[in-house]
């Protein structure tokens, strides 16, 4: 029975690859039925994709990461092989809340800073880095 319950429970490699799948598709300004089209699936399969309640099979992923224009490997960065996530995951503090990158706020400021002409954004960088030391 346990063995059943388990089958049925999103793993966490399976949610971390949907996530980091959100990410991507809303920094590059893609819509869950835009990147379905892209792919030719339903918009439903891909939002059960980044909830990890359906795992991504390695040929689609390929073409995901294609779409939304990143490396495959992409979407498994910062998993730890041997470790759980629940292991992995930074501590929240006041300043970095653990999960920082399902802020809204958070996104549309990473989505802004690419839009950032690359010989500008290290200035806006530098700016961040100085406001956040200094507060």
């Amino acid at each position: 029975r346990d063995r059943v319950l388990e089958n049925m429970m999103p793993h966490n490699v399976d949610i971390h690859v949907g996530l980091k799948m959100r990410q991507r598709r809303w920094i590059v300004g893609v819509t869950q039925q835009q990147l379905a089209e892209i792919v030719c699936i339903k918009f439903q399969k891909i939002q059960k994709y980044e909830t990890g309640a359906n795992r991504v099979s390695a040929s689609r992923l390929w073409g995901i990461a294609e779409a939304l224009g990143a490396p495959a490997a992409y979407f498994l960065d910062g998993i730890e092989q041997s470790v759980p996530l629940e292991t992995v995951k930074e501590p929240a503090t006041e300043q970095t809340p653990a999960d920082f990158m399902n802020n809204k706020e958070v996104m549309y400021l990473v989505r802004s800073y690419y839009a950032i002409p690359a010989h500008q954004r290290r200035r806006v960088f530098d700016l961040a880095r100085v406001l956040g030391d200094a507060a």
